[in-house]
């Protein structure tokens, strides 16, 4: 304190100095609050609490990503494995479904007596029968060309030949059946077809 303090002091009576000593002890009790402090101390309580909790869901998602990505990884393989299998043995049961028909050809040989070839016509005919149905099952279709005006898209003309009978560009006969399979061409018929009379 300095002396003009001290000289000043001196100079106040003890009732003046009384009620400034109680300023003083209630100013020290009772502190200004800095500005908006305990509003700044909550929020950031606040963001801390949410940040937190935002982190502990980040890591959450994070974990599901992994987890989701290792799945599909794994399913991919699965799914090119099963792919690959089926490309592999797509024609396994179509070729179950022929065997019978391979058996009925050779049961058909072995029985062949040139003495008895109504039995072969008959065993043949039963053969055919049974592998057309079983082509049919499998949606394979035989296209009829026989009088039927020539395609380019289903017929495949190997000779033309004069014909009174069938008129000019449509088929007299074919060398070899055309076959669709559902909606697809699997095989173009090799026909005849007719350029009219000459």
């Amino acid at each position: 304190m300095t002396r003009q303090e001290e000289n000043t002091q001196m100079d106040n009576s003890p009732d003046e100095m009384r009620d400034q000593a109680a300023r003083t002890v209630e100013a020290d009790n009772n502190p200004v609050p800095a500005e908006g402090g305990a509003d700044e101390t909550a929020d950031i309580d606040h963001d801390l609490n949410q940040l937190t909790i935002l982190k502990d869901e980040n890591k959450e998602c994070r974990d599901k990503l992994l987890r989701l990505a290792a799945e599909f990884e794994n399913y991919k393989k699965r799914q090119a494995k099963e792919y690959d299998n089926a490309l592999k043995y797509a024609a396994e049961d179509i070729l179950k479904q022929l065997l019978p028909t391979v058996d009925n050809l050779e049961r058909a040989l072995d029985h062949h007596d040139s003495k008895n070839s109504a039995t072969m016509i008959e065993g043949v005919e039963l053969t055919l029968k049974g592998l057309t149905t079983m082509l049919n099952k499998f949606g394979v279709e035989p296209i009829l060309s026989a009088g039927q005006p020539f395609d380019p898209n289903i017929h495949e003309a190997m000779v033309m030949e004069a014909s009174s009978e069938v008129p000019a560009q449509h088929v007299i006969r074919e060398f070899e059946r055309g076959y669709r399979y559902k909606d697809r061409l699997l095989r173009a018929a090799k026909v005849v077809v007719s350029k009219g009379t000459e």
